[in-house]
């Protein structure tokens, strides 16, 4: 028996929530996109003027917060990738391979340089 993803049932909860409140209306991809990163824009916000150690040791009430606004990321990102038909999974696993080819590990290791720059 094969089981829906995480990412499917999450995806069909957002789709019974947009259509009880009759916001599928409002649910565009331009619309979505813009509120995702409103929502981005929100995330980094508590990560603005922090140093990079402060940037990874949260105070528990700020990690609340913050789990809040990457959920925020996470259902309008389902959303839109629902809208656009686009299985998010699938499209990720993708991407990762992608990026496996375009930043070999025994090549870049320990380096943040652009795949264009070594």
């Amino acid at each position: 028996m094969t089981r829906p993803s995480d990412l499917l049932l999450l995806r069909d909860k957002l789709r019974a929530f947009a259509e009880a409140r009759d916001w599928d209306q409002f649910h565009s991809p331009k619309n979505l996109s813009m509120a995702l990163m409103v929502e981005v824009a929100e995330l980094m916000e508590h990560f603005q003027w922090t140093t990079e150690a402060q940037s990874g040791n949260l105070a528990p009430e700020n990690k609340a917060e913050v789990a809040e606004e990457l959920a925020d990321v996470l259902l309008y990102l389902v959303r839109l990738s629902d809208k656009l038909e686009v299985d998010l999974l699938e499209a990720a696993l993708l991407k990762l391979k992608k990026n496996a080819v375009k930043y070999p590990a025994e090549i870049v290791r320990g380096s943040s340089k652009k795949y264009n720059e070594y």
